[in-house]
């Protein structure tokens, strides 16, 4: 019986011994176990874990990160019972930056953030409110940087910083008005760049010019006999006409490149001139008689002229060798019309020697055989 005994205490030791183990073993199991609220996308949950690390917790939860995607703390790092453990996943988020188009892929909440992370200027241009939610979007965003674009127009070139898409978008905002055949250094739809320069040529074509011109008058000689030879007389007075030439002008900033006439039309005719041109032979002129050789004296015998022609004129009482003095006695044109010699012709040259002796005597009357210094001298007159 001892030895029943014996081995029913050695069954109960036994027995203990595996209980304790047992309590041992569940006391280290609840002691190893972490409890952990892991946060993604907003959505929580609390997660038990025996893993030490963020990473090994995400994998244990089949939660997927990328490196775009934030997660808090880091994967790396060691967890502690009660941590907590949070999951923002990117947004792919399509974006026009200054007319190129990419994607974005970011953890940020609004635009605010989208523009902040993308490190542009905060005065640039963008498609959507600030405040937008990047859940909320409806298409893509898109966002133009402010550039400083150089505009020549109308002869002036001006300085401006804009966030406008395009050439266009540029041209509306700065108020500049483009007519139908006016040109631009780069294309409407062309995308500014910073530096970049632009010029409006200024181009008008087509734009009808009203000239008004003179119609000269034309001239005819009639003869007529009742005027002397070499006399002339208008009989009707010439009078210029007008005419209206219309042209189509081109001009390219304010300087004309090019005209083509339209049309033209006389507004006023021209009045022809008639001038009667003598054909009546003249009188021959009888000679001059007298003596003397001072200078207020009787006029002298026509062969003191004849010897004062030959002196002047080597006798050609019809000479003319454009040195401007004409006839046998050179007369100058002044004097010859100075004293009336414009009665008989235009010219001394083109009167007879009689009637240049005529003219002569008159101008010895009123000033002696002055007006031939050099000769009157030679023949003693003087």
């Amino acid at each position: 019986m001892a030895s029943s005994l014996a081995r029913r205490g050695i069954k109960l030791v036994g027995q203990a011994t595996v209980m304790v183990c047992l309590l041992l073993g569940m006391v280290a199991f609840v002691g190893a176990s972490k409890s952990v609220v892991l946060t993604v996308d907003g959505q929580s949950q609390e997660v038990q874990t025996f893993d030490g690390t963020v990473a090994e917790v995400l994998e244990q939860a089949d939660v997927s990160v990328t490196s775009a995607d934030r997660v808090t703390p880091e994967p790396s790092a060691t967890l502690e019972d009660g941590a907590a453990i949070e999951v923002q996943r990117a947004l792919a988020v399509d974006v026009v930056l200054d007319g190129k188009g990419t994607t974005v892929h970011t953890t940020g909440e609004t635009v605010e953030d989208l523009v902040s992370e993308l490190r542009v200027a905060t005065n640039s241009a963008v498609s959507a409110p600030m405040d937008t939610s990047l859940d909320g979007l409806d298409g893509r965003i898109s966002i133009s940087t402010p550039k400083t674009v150089f505009v020549t127009v109308d002869g002036k070139t001006h300085e401006r910083s804009s966030t406008a898409a395009t050439v266009r978008d540029l041209l509306k905002e700065s108020g500049v008005q483009l007519g139908a055949a006016d040109q631009i250094s780069a294309p409407r739809s062309a995308g500014l760049v910073d530096g970049m320069g632009l010029k409006v040529t200024r181009v008008s074509a087509g734009v009808e010019e009203t000239v008004t011109e003179p119609v000269p008058f034309t001239s005819t000689e009639v003869p007529n006999a009742d005027l002397l030879e070499g006399e002339k007389k208008v009989t009707t007075a010439g009078v210029d006409g007008e005419r209206s030439r219309v042209f189509s002008v081109t001009r390219v900033d304010g300087k004309e490149v090019g005209r083509t006439l339209v049309k033209e039309s006389v507004t006023k005719e021209p009045v022809a001139e008639a001038v009667a041109k003598g054909t009546k032979k003249r009188p021959e002129a009888k000679p001059a008689t007298g003596s003397g050789s001072g200078g207020g004296g009787e006029a002298p015998a026509s062969g003191t002229w004849a010897a004062l022609a030959q002196c002047e004129s080597g006798g050609n009482w019809h000479i003319n060798n454009g040195n401007g003095y004409y006839g046998g006695l050179q007369f100058s044109s002044s004097s010859w019309l100075g004293a009336g010699g414009g009665a008989y012709a235009p010219v001394a040259s083109e009167a007879t020697p009689e009637q240049q002796i005529a003219v002569a005597e008159k101008l010895r009357a009123n000033g002696g055989w002055g007006h031939w210094p050099s000769c009157a001298s030679k023949l003693g007159l003087l």
